[in-house]
């Protein structure tokens, strides 16, 4: 027994031996093949890529290769549409005509201020008292000169009445008569004097206080009760006459020439939403020669919401206009301003600067660089480059 189990032993060794090998070889065997499935792999996908890069053995350069590989791009024709033109525009609300109101006699010490700022006066109406108290007593005092004039009148007229009746008895020569009667002539003017001088101290005493020219909306008041005031201390109040506004529209020289009187404007006052209705009533004769603008004076009703001063947009309707009409998708712009891209010869890009108008619902209006002819990308323009080679798809005009 105890020499069988050395001789088992070397047994089992020898078997095992040749069970290694053959696990060595297949795992070896394995990796072969992964390494040459790998090679193959990457054999094949140079050959399809060389494929494709040479066009499947033709030139690459020939017409048709860069036909089959340019982008297709989706382009429009877009012709030209009649619609209504619209200017925008920018400006400041102001009165359309303001009207100064100072003191027009002497002036004199204010007693009272009857109007403020905001409030609305009618033509005639006390807007300053002035204290006239001296003035009052110079019209008595010329009053009382009247009856002595009136007095003096009566006695020469008497005088020449007694006088008229004794020459012709002869106790009166016809030289007193003629004193009397001048006596009496000079009495009557004196009393004309006195009445005249009555009505001049009352209608000065009437212009010390100050009233409204016309009616209005008063803008400004400048004086304060105790305030002594004349002729020098300028405007003391600023109204509105008929609380009429106005906005003084900025509009390039340009678009100035397309305005005439009378077109319909929609003013919208910066803070508010609310849109005024009104007319132009006058462009200005001459253009700003340092930003090449004019001024349309737009008339605005009375409204509560117009503040002069206040900024304001206007949208001006230019009357109806006919160009092409891009939706917005086909408009791009930059620093050198708005464009297109069109498709040109050889079915290359070409971008066309253009000049953009009213945009409505239908699109943008292209006022300039358009002729509505030409195949316009309609979208993802901001994808090529000039010069690209692409292929156009024609599609029906659609709202951008």
């Amino acid at each position: 027994m105890n020499q069988e189990t050395p001789i088992r032993s070397d047994h089992s060794t020898a078997v095992a031996e040749p069970e290694d090998f053959t696990q060595s070889r297949s795992s070896g065997g394995r990796k072969f093949w992964l390494i040459a499935l790998l090679v193959l792999f990457l054999a094949l996908a140079s050959g399809v890529a060389y494929y494709f890069i040479t066009g499947g053995g033709e030139a690459a350069d020939g017409p048709g290769d860069e036909e089959d590989q340019a982008p297709v791009v989706s382009v429009i024709a877009p012709g030209t549409t009649t619609i209504e033109g619209e200017i925008e525009a920018t400006g400041t609300l102001a009165a359309r005509r303001m009207i100064p109101v100072g003191v027009v006699g002497e002036g004199g010490l204010v007693s009272a201020v009857a109007v403020d700022a905001g409030d609305w006066v009618r033509k005639g109406q006390v807007l300053i008292s002035i204290d006239r108290a001296v003035q009052n007593q110079q019209i008595a005092s010329a009053r009382a000169q009247i009856g002595i004039s009136r007095a003096d009148l009566e006695l020469a007229q008497a005088n020449l009445d007694r006088a008229s009746q004794l020459i012709e008895r002869g106790f009166i020569s016809k030289a007193d008569i003629d004193r009397l009667t001048a006596t009496r002539d000079a009495a009557r003017a004196r009393l004309n004097v006195a009445n005249a001088q009555v009505s001049e101290l009352q209608a000065r005493t009437a212009r010390l206080n100050v009233y409204a020219p016309s009616d209005g909306l008063v803008l400004e008041r400048r004086v304060e009760p105790g305030q002594v005031v004349s002729g020098g201390s300028g405007a003391l109040f600023m109204i509105a006459r008929g609380g009429e506004m106005e906005m003084q529209a900025q509009v390039g020289e340009s678009e100035l020439a397309k305005l005439a009187t009378g077109v319909t404007a929609e003013v919208t006052p910066v803070g508010t939403d609310r849109v005024f209705t009104g007319q132009i009533w006058q462009i200005s004769p001459t253009i700003n020669d340092q930003d090449r603008q004019g001024i349309a004076r737009i008339a605005l009703p009375y409204a509560a919401g117009l503040r002069p001063g206040g900024f304001a947009s206007a949208t001006i309707k230019s009357g109806t206009i006919t160009a092409p009409l891009l939706p917005e998708s086909a408009v791009l712009s930059d620093d050198d301003g708005a464009y297109v891209y069109i498709i040109g010869e050889e079915n290359k890009v070409v971008r066309r600067p253009v000049e953009t108008g009213p945009i409505t619902d239908s699109g943008v209006t292209i006022v300039e660089g358009l002729t509505g002819t030409e195949q316009v990308v309609l979208r993802s323009g901001g994808f090529l480059t000039e010069g690209e080679s692409v292929q156009p798809q024609k599609v029906e005009s659609e709202k951008g």
